[in-house]
């Protein structure tokens, strides 16, 4: 029988176990949850999208509903933020109103993904004349005024929410195709893309196999800032009557109906822009927390 061989006094039997290894997502992860801003910041933002979503239904008060003897109605006990100049619940409309700007947000922001990663993927992974002529392209629309660009599409095809999205986002890739093409040259030239490519398998496979998997964190960090941005955008154009069309709601359109009145009904003001620069400043500190949470040079380890 062979006899046990006894552990060093120095080293306890625990020590001898290797630790499990961590994939760069946990590691990612445990990064963001330590900085407590962001984590914060994402916490306001799933209790407004919650309050946006749950928030109607526990209203009394619809958001078309007009008392026009109850106009302008400072804030009580009835109406939490007061009324606006029909007499409507303003609570219940910046609830309504939110659904509408996040809902520009995330789907403006989803379209211009869409667009961006496939064309600067295209461009980076390809190279040569074609990259040329395809940032070329991006170079002229850059030289628009893409707030203009989204008013005239607007103004050409009709003040419709659905073209909305598409028509915002439609103008934000841009930057994202940039993003993209930069991650991609950097990338083609590693190791395992070599590798992939001594295997015998197709350029498609290589591109959206191995190499757009391994450039999501600038792509997610990104389309984070994206989203206050494209809000910040549909308010503009709400503001100057090109958004959303009454009797629809969007926190622009509420900034614009409070900026009119903001002399002698300054609620109609102050508790729309309230929330907007809550949202807008809680989706730039969760992306800058993103963002250090995905650069793998910030970990510790």
């Amino acid at each position: 029988m062979t006899p046990a061989i006894p552990h060093s006094p120095f080293v306890s039997p625990a020590d001898d176990v290797p630790e499990p290894g961590r994939s760069p997502w946990r590691d990612a992860w445990l990064r963001l949850r330590r900085n407590r801003l962001a984590v914060f910041s994402g916490g306001v933002l799933i209790l407004v999208a919650l309050a946006c979503v749950i928030g109607p239904w526990l209203n009394p008060y619809g958001y078309e509903e007009q008392t026009l003897g109850n106009a302008y109605q400072v804030p009580d006990w009835r109406h939490w933020m007061g009324t606006d100049q029909l007499g409507r619940d303003l609570l219940v409309r910046m609830f309504y109103g939110g659904r509408i700007s996040l809902a520009v947000g995330l789907s403006a922001t989803v379209v211009a993904l869409a667009i961006g990663v496939v064309y600067g993927a295209v461009a980076g992974f390809a190279g040569g004349v074609l990259d040329a002529a395809m940032m070329r392209i991006v170079d002229i629309l850059y030289a628009l005024p893409f707030t203009l660009f989204v008013i005239l599409l607007m103004v050409f095809f009709g003040r419709n929410i659905v073209l909305l999205f598409v028509a915002i986002g439609a103008v934000e890739w841009l930057t994202m195709a940039r993003i993209v093409r930069g991650q991609v040259m950097s990338v083609k030239r590693l190791e395992y893309v070599e590798a992939a490519r001594s295997l015998g398998f197709s350029r498609r496979r290589i591109l959206f196999r191995h190499i757009l998997p391994n450039i999501l964190g600038p792509v997610i960090v990104y389309a984070t800032l994206t989203v206050p941005s494209v809000m910040l955008v549909e308010a503009f154009l709400s503001f100057l009557g090109l958004g959303v069309q009454p009797p629809m709601s969007s926190w622009g359109v509420l900034i614009k109906d409070g900026a009119a009145a903001m002399e002698e009904y300054p609620w109609l003001l102050i508790f729309p822009g309230a929330v907007f620069s809550l949202t807008l400043f809680s989706l730039n500190f969760l992306g800058d927390g993103l963002r250090d949470a995905l650069d793998v040079r910030s970990s510790k380890d």
